[in-house]
């Protein structure tokens, strides 16, 4: 069985990518419960906030699972394809019910917006399937996700925390 799909070499990645996950999610928390009155008043803001939160739930997720002993990759893939579906369809439900708040907003900052959704959780549903079927990336897509993930988080703070002040 190859790397890209057994997650036997991944090990390290996963733990720290679940510990870097969690620790990012309780200081998001920090964060939002600093400018929580400020986002509120935004139209939009709050969606964003729980979607930063949600794309690292996904990585945090993704990470535990990939740690568990001895899993086959098919029953994997499977339980990837649940958790990062169910995470997709929130941030998709999210954004539609803050993207068209953004009047005022250009065209690339809002595409900008949907590509960072996109890498934080497509890249998911792609390794999920890419398990299942056994062939293509596999977890190297779950890297993909990872690091997508956590460039759309770090992103979504620096809205909520510096942006939002001026």
């Amino acid at each position: 069985m190859s790397s890209a799909h057994s997650t036997a070499e991944w090990s390290e990645l996963f733990v720290a990518t679940a510990g870097a996950a969690a620790a990012l999610a309780g200081l998001l928390f920090v964060a939002v419960s600093i400018n929580v009155d400020r986002i509120l008043a935004f139209a939009g803001l709050p969606e964003r906030a729980l979607e930063a939160l949600l794309v690292l739930l996904g990585v945090l997720v993704a990470s535990v699972l990939c740690l568990a002993p001895g899993i086959d990759p098919d029953a994997l893939g499977w339980l990837l394809l649940a958790a990062s579906g169910v995470i997709a369809f929130a941030v998709v439900a999210l954004k539609r019910r803050s993207l068209p708040h953004r009047e005022g907003r250009s065209r690339a900052e809002t595409a900008g917006q949907l590509v960072l959704s996109g890498a934080g959780t497509l890249p998911f549903l792609v390794g999920a399937i890419s398990l299942i079927a056994g062939s293509g990336g596999g977890l190297y897509w779950l890297l993909g996700g990872i690091v997508g993930a956590f460039a759309a988080t770090v992103t979504n703070a620096w809205v909520l925390l510096i942006e939002i002040l001026r």
